[in-house]
């Protein structure tokens, strides 16, 4: 028979599992509980880091349906459930990992399925979601300042030529002597 609290540990996890964007999966054999706070704080309301033991997460995990991440569950873990941007959250914990060397990520998994450290650290390495949409922004303003400028075009050359043909009837009026129209 189960013992209650494991229950409600097993199914809380399997909870975080489903809410969660992404996870990441970390050792922190090493970590004292005030750099363990640091990396809290550095993963702020982008993730939720949680110590947990092995054989509940992993049937949290089964219980979810989450497939192919039973492997990275050895030894002391700890599982950033990312709520936000996994951009984020994996460049806290690339971030926190260079400068402290006790943790370790292990693995993850997003969108069904399971993310080696390799994946992790691209992930890190993409913009976040306000840079990306500033460019795209950045790229919709310059492509929107072509189109006005090409529909300007005729415009400002019809303008030019009216111009430069009053100018040559300026000019020609003078050299034949005549005076030329005067303007109201």
């Amino acid at each position: 028979m189960a013992k209650p609290d494991k229950v409600s540990a097993v199914a809380e996890i399997a909870d975080r599992f489903r809410n969660s964007s992404a996870t990441v999966v970390t050792q922190y054999n090493g970590l004292s509980v005030s750099q363990l706070s640091q990396l809290r704080r550095a993963l702020g309301t982008s993730a939720k880091y949680r110590v947990a033991k092995n054989t509940l997460v992993k049937r949290a995990a089964q219980d979810v349906g989450l497939e192919g991440i039973d492997a990275l569950f050895v030894g002391p873990t700890a599982i950033a459930f990312v709520e936000g941007e996994p951009v984020d959250a994996a460049k806290a914990l690339r971030d926190f990992a260079k400068d402290n060397q006790a943790l370790v990520i292990k693995g993850g998994y997003m969108d069904g399925r399971p993310l080696t450290v390799d994946e992790i650290n691209r992930i890190a390495d993409l913009d976040s979601r306000e840079v990306l949409l500033a460019k795209a922004a950045g790229a919709f303003k310059a492509k929107l300042s072509q189109a006005a400028a090409l529909f300007q075009a005729p415009a400002a050359q019809v303008a030019r030529l009216a111009a430069a043909l009053h100018d040559k009837q300026s000019e020609g009026s003078e050299a034949s002597g005549e005076e030329a129209p005067a303007e109201s």
